[in-house]
């Protein structure tokens, strides 16, 4: 039997007007969703908030259970969901297999989460029992967005469950389905208990008035540093915590030592995965003099070589660009780049949303694709002469998410590292890494920092309480 019924998969009735939820590759429409509007906030809200008493209540081990049932059941129903990402993000089966893979590991790793120590016993100056307990922070909103809707609303929602708070999720409208919808089915047949998990389809003006509810205390952000600035300077205003997951732009260092035959398989992957269309994705390639001819002309070979089209229809390695509006964004960087001097190595071609993977050389600190976040299947190639200019480009600019560096001295890779801030670093690999785990996150304009991953979760979706009990009422001078 389906999981997913579009008779169904929307109890609510919501004000925002019919969506068409369109294929990327092929333009047929797949679902009508309805859209929620600011007053379907509102009402969400007060119904989450009404549900999260009662479940922050429930032992430890009947929150584990509904957890644990929702992890099985993304395996269960894996050849349906894997469709529905497949098509409605544009992703090839592998991407949609590794979302599944991460969903049902989120869970997991968020039902260990309620029976995690609560808090500390602690000293105290008074004859007095002095302690701190962790405790829900209530209605926790999520906004969560298209490319890679599964893990990006789920790694939010299930911690945040686990640790007996309600959730009101806004997937992109583009990915209502495989972002927000299966998130709510999966959960309803885990024997979540009604109006804990509230999914609200919407744009803009739905994501403000969930920022904006005086029933939402915490926000879990997700997209492009622009929006996430406006989501973190209101929910400053409203003295909010807002944990902000943005953009980037990482380098992946290839340091003179690197074995090219190895290195061009992991960064082709690392700027071409998902078309490109990952926060994570590797931005800039800087690569030393000595091996920068011979890594653009095989990098460029490379791209050349990968298949583009319907992941649904046809074996590729990429899918399509998400909309035509991305696709404009896309073309616009690439050819602002050559305008500016760099040299179009590969691709730069697309037909309808078919983006062809794209190398540019030649690039310098003036070229938009490489001084800004594509995001899409572009590799900027940048050569330097030594450790020293590799870490100051790499630490160059406003973003902090990832870095991967290659080289056969780990310990001289761990070294540079050392020098370039980002939230996350990899040597012998590329940048666009997951896993449930794992902390994420990145710094400065990449975010406020990881929120995922064990005590990540805990400090995200908890607060602490101190709570002091006394034997007999306590004496005052006065």
């Amino acid at each position: 039997m389906p999981l997913l019924d579009p008779k169904t998969w929307q109890s609510r009735t919501l004000a925002g007007g019919e969506y068409a939820v369109t294929e990327p590759a092929t333009g047929e429409t797949l679902a009508t969703v309805t859209l929620a509007a600011a007053e379907d906030v509102a009402t969400a809200a007060r119904d989450a908030r009404a549900a999260q008493a009662e479940w922050a209540k429930a032992p430890h081990f009947v929150r584990a259970a509904v957890l644990r049932r929702a992890g099985d059941l993304f395996a269960a129903h894996a050849a349906e969901l894997r469709e529905w990402i497949v098509r409605e993000s544009g992703s090839i089966p592998g991407k949609a297999d590794f979302e599944l893979h991460v969903a049902a590991q989120e869970c997991y790793e968020a039902a260990a989460l309620a029976s995690r120590p609560s808090g500390q016993i602690l000293p105290s100056e008074a004859p007095r029992l002095s302690y701190t307990r962790r405790v829900p922070v209530g209605v926790v909103g999520v906004i969560s967005p298209f490319n890679a809707p599964l893990i990006l609303s789920i790694r939010s929602v299930a911690p945040a469950l686990a640790l007996g708070n309600a959730v009101v999720l806004k997937p992109d409208p583009r990915t209502a389905v495989c972002g927000g919808l299966a998130l709510a089915a999966v959960f309803a047949e885990a024997g979540l208990p009604e109006g804990l998990l509230q999914v609200l389809p919407g744009g803009p003006e739905a994501g403000q008035a969930l920022v904006a509810d005086p029933n939402v205390p915490v926000i879990s952000f997700t997209g492009s540093t622009a929006a996430g600035r406006a989501v973190g300077e209101a929910a400053g205003r409203l003295l909010k915590r807002a944990h902000l997951e943005l953009g980037g732009n990482s380098a992946l260092i290839v340091l003179e030592d690197a074995d090219i035959d190895a290195v061009i398989s992991t960064a082709a992957w690392g700027s071409f995965f998902h078309q490109g269309q990952i926060c994570m994705t590797t931005g800039r390639h800087l690569v030393h003099a000595s091996l920068y001819e011979e890594y653009v002309e095989r990098l460029a070979a490379k791209a050349d070589s990968l298949a583009v089209g319907d992941p649904h229809r046809e074996q590729v390695h990429l899918g399509p660009i998400i909309d035509s509006a991305q696709l404009a964004k896309i073309q616009g960087l690439v050819e602002s780049s050559t305008a500016r001097g760099a040299k179009l190595a590969a691709g730069g071609t697309h037909e309808r949303l078919f983006y062809r993977p794209t190398v540019l050389a030649g690039v310098d600190d003036a070229t938009p694709a490489y001084a800004e976040e594509v995001f899409g299947p572009v590799a900027p190639v940048r050569s330097f002469a030594d450790a020293d200019e590799a870490a100051a480009l790499a630490a160059a600019g406003p973003y902090g998410l990832a870095l991967g560096i290659v080289t056969r001295d780990t310990v001289r890779g761990l070294d540079l590292a050392e020098r370039i801030p980002t939230g996350i670093a990899h040597i012998n690999d590329q940048t666009v890494n997951d896993e449930a785990v794992a902390p994420f996150g990145g710094i400065a304009a990449s975010g406020t920092g990881a929120r995922f991953g064990g005590e990540a979760n805990l400090e995200a979706f908890t607060d602490v309480r101190w709570t002091t009990v006394r034997g007999d009422v306590a004496p005052y001078p006065f």
